[in-house]
């Protein structure tokens, strides 16, 4: 696998490009040190690697981009971390992101936004969140792959505003251990590349089982996923209904239709179908992440970790609110919100439902797809689908400014970025985000059902 940069080229060229996008958060004080020099099955040696702020590293910082963990440093790697020194990568540094990876912008950061490599560096358009300077990083060609999180689309929506290749595979097949919880039954990390090549030898390295995160996909449930596999020719692939939007960005449907066309010509089946349930999906994200974010940030209180207010840190009977205030204003956003759905009430009359829907959703996905699920028992439709192409984004990237003024007049501006990645994310599907034109931000998700994610990346290999 040749290398599209050298260690050397990247570290000679970062310090212009960090002073013009604003990628990094920290950079690795020794990126030539490598744990295995011999290199992998996987061919990775060599290749240098963005990590996220919010994934833990015990050679240089972890800060999610907040003051609660401004000068945090972990004693220990994260599990994919580890994994990556082990075949042989360097890594370069720490990117930038939303606060604890909660924004869908690349702004709400205490470094200051990410601005988008694509546009002219004085438009100052937004990179997307919240895994923005690692969509950035490639993007640059500072880095061969980087590692970001996706939990609404947080891979996805930046990997299309930077007309790169974003990863978001089942969940729980790459371990969670080390990454800094924004919602756990959403969080998963994800990958960043030009080439898919690259993509399926870092998602191959890192598919592993971890006793250390309980979400971690079984052994078992592996195994019976890998004897799942067969031969389906041809291939099904489905345009989901509910994914039309009238107000696409300007030039997708000619670029959609075109690889519809050349989908066709390949010999793939390509077919309608509906997902009614996926006008649920913002509500039931923005009712369950929340939710989840606010008993995860609790430990937040200065203590054991992390900034601690020099006053005393009681302030009107409340404990630890001092130190806690130093969370940014989306944050404290969220976790309002997610105290509300947690309340007695809003418990039984949101949360729960929410929950309920969230089944549905998964089971219409089972429905459709041929492949089984394994975590539902879902024996699969012998007649369903194969995969399915929906928009990434249902817009261009606008500047920074209009971006922070939409979202000052109503959060709910922002949140309906990820109307378009959330369905997959909450069903734990795998889900790459593929530009449908080079240095172009308009991008199609190829999604499949849980556990066959290589088939996902079979298909974007085999058109690229």
């Amino acid at each position: 696998m040749p290398l599209k940069r050298s260690l050397k080229e990247s570290i000679e060229r970062l310090s212009s490009f960090q002073s013009k996008y604003n990628i990094f958060t920290s950079i690795n004080p020794s990126p030539y040190s490598i744990t295995n020099k011999k290199g992998t099955k996987e061919t990775l040696t060599g290749c240098v690697a963005s990590i996220k702020d919010n994934i833990v590293t015990k050679d240089f910082p972890t800060t999610c981009a907040s003051h609660i963990l401004e000068n945090f440093k972990s004693p220990f790697d994260a599990t994919v971390v580890k994994l990556l020194k082990q075949a042989g990568v360097h890594i370069l540094g720490k990117t930038n992101l939303d606060e604890f990876g909660m924004g869908s912008g690349g702004v709400h950061s205490i470094r200051g936004p990410v601005i988008n490599p694509l546009y002219p560096h004085e438009d100052k358009k937004i990179m997307g969140g919240s895994s923005s300077g690692a969509a950035a990083s490639v993007a640059c060609d500072l880095v061969d792959f980087a590692l970001g999180t996706d939990t609404g689309g947080s891979v996805r929506l930046p990997a299309c505003y930077g007309s790169v290749l974003g990863f978001k595979p089942s969940y729980g097949r790459l371990s969670r251990f080390g990454v800094i919880a924004y919602s756990q039954s959403l969080d998963t990390v994800g990958i960043l590349s030009k080439k898919i090549n690259v993509l399926r030898k870092v998602f191959h390295t890192l598919d592993k089982y971890d006793m250390k995160d309980p979400t971690s996909l079984s052994v078992e449930l592996r195994e019976l996923i890998e004897g799942n596999k067969k031969v389906r020719r041809p291939l099904k692939v489905g345009i989901v209904k509910e994914f039309s939007h009238e107000s696409m960005p300007i030039g997708f449907h000619r670029l959609y239709l075109s690889l519809l066309e050349k989908l066709i010509n390949l010999g793939l089946e390509i077919y309608p179908v509906s997902i009614p349930s996926v006008k649920n999906c913002l509500p039931i994200y923005y009712t369950l992440s929340p939710a989840e974010a606010a008993s995860n940030l609790s430990r937040y209180d200065g203590i054991r970790y992390g900034y601690r207010d020099s006053e005393l840190d009681i302030k009107d009977g409340i404990l630890f609110a001092p130190t806690r205030s130093k969370f940014g204003t989306e944050v404290k956003n969220r976790i309002i919100l997610g105290n509300y759905n947690l309340c007695s009430d809003a418990f039984k009359n949101n949360f729960i439902k929410a929950e309920k829907l969230r089944v549905n959703l998964i089971d219409e996905f089972d429905g459709i797809f041929r492949f089984p699920n394994v975590l539902t028992n879902s024996k699969g439709n012998p007649d369903g689908l194969d995969l399915l192409i929906v928009p990434t984004s249902s817009k261009l990237p606008g500047s920074i400014r209009d971006f922070e003024e939409e979202e000052a007049k109503s959060p709910a501006n922002s949140y309906i970025n990820d109307v378009f990645t959330v369905p997959m994310s909450l069903a734990g599907l795998p889900s790459l985000s593929m530009p449908l034109k080079e240095k172009t931000p308009i991008g199609l998700q190829v999604v499949g059902q849980y556990g066959d994610d290589s088939t996902v990346l079979d298909f974007v290999e085999s058109i690229s």
